[in-house]
């Protein structure tokens, strides 16, 4: 039995090709063209038992290819992957070794690869979220702007409605009523832009009966519904709720010895764009809704506001995955009880 490892770079690959005894068998560093890779495994592609891939930010294209060529990949949680640090050369070959000596041994940290088409709807949503971000600074530009020229601030839904005929009517400098235009044309454009994102998301999931279920959570709306459902992914994957919950960064990340605390463990394994999903949700579940209120107060008095507000994200993260589990509507006192 053979097993591969693949260190993916930006423009290159190291790619090795190990037995069951770590020895390597093959091994070469490739520019990423995904003929030139097949070409290498392919004398070994009877007695593979996998090919492991980095989850880097390009790993769409060989994972698909690989995949499409007959190969059983695996996508190697990197923020879970710690090397021995004792260790006293590594490089990119001993790192792509590594990852089929973890294949080898049945202990790789894995990722889930969903299909193409699943991708492409959930990297949407992550568009949208990065389109709001960008719009948020100029906003905030024109917010303080206004503060800096009038001494008093205006909401943001008012920076939304400006247009450059309002801004001229300001008694402002000329230059300041330059800058202001400027921010409000792009807020202008980038809000056009994420209405039309947000309309094609809704096609996509609107009808799907988890997003329904989802918006009945109290604090979870259409857009956090969307990105909820998106993020998660086949809910099978997850085998209880407390791993779900920890997938969504909602269980504390700590090392203890003798029941003190000795630091923190990996806070980056999990999915942030969840973590922001339900905390987002435990916010907004605050002022819509009594029982939620109820336990973050109960919590609050015990600990604090931070600590509390991450509780009733944990909360909303569990009731989450027993919603899309059972397919049953939200169940206010089976949460907050």
């Amino acid at each position: 039995m053979k097993y591969s490892g693949i260190d993916l770079h930006s423009n290159n690959s190291v790619v090795t090709v190990t037995d069951e005894e770590d020895r390597v068998v093959a091994e070469k560093r490739l520019p990423n063209d995904l003929a030139k890779i097949l070409a290498l495994l392919s004398p070994w592609r009877e007695e593979l038992a996998g090919v492991v891939v980095e989850s880097t930010f390009n790993w769409y294209w060989l994972v698909d290819g690989l995949q499409a060529a007959g190969f059983k990949v695996h996508l190697a949680n990197t923020t879970a992957i710690k090397k021995y640090e004792g260790l006293k050369h590594s490089g990119d070959e001993t790192d792509a070794r590594y990852l089929a000596h973890l294949l080898r041994l049945g202990i790789l940290p894995t990722g889930t690869i969903l299909a193409p088409e699943q991708r492409a709807v959930r990297d949407l949503a992550r568009k949208r979220m990065q389109l709001v971000r960008s719009r948020t600074t100029h906003i905030l530009a024109v917010e303080n702007i206004t503060a800096r020229q009038q001494s008093a601030r205006i909401s943001s839904n008012q920076v939304k409605q400006l247009t450059a005929d309002a801004v001229d009517r300001m008694p402002w400098p000329e230059d300041v009523a330059l800058a202001v235009k400027t921010n409000v044309a792009v807020i202008a454009t980038l809000s056009a832009q994420i209405d039309l994102l947000e309309k094609r998301l809704q096609e996509k999931v609107g009808a799907r009966t988890e997003y329904g279920l989802l918006t009945s959570v109290p604090g979870i709306g259409q857009v956090l519904a969307t990105t909820i459902l998106l993020e998660t992914g086949p809910i099978d994957r997850f085998a209880a709720a407390g791993n779900f919950a920890s997938y969504a960064r909602c269980v504390d990340s700590v090392r203890t010895s003798n029941g003190k605390k000795k630091g923190e463990g990996n806070t980056k394994n999990g999915n942030k764009y969840l973590a922001w999903a339900f905390v987002e949700a435990a916010n907004f579940a605050l002022r819509y809704c009594a029982e939620a209120k109820r336990f973050y107060e109960r919590k609050k008095a015990k600990t604090n506001n931070v600590v509390a507000i991450k509780a009733l994200a944990h909360k909303l993260a569990r009731a989450c995955f027993h919603i899309l589990k059972e397919r049953k509507p939200f169940d206010v006192t089976r949460c907050f009880a």
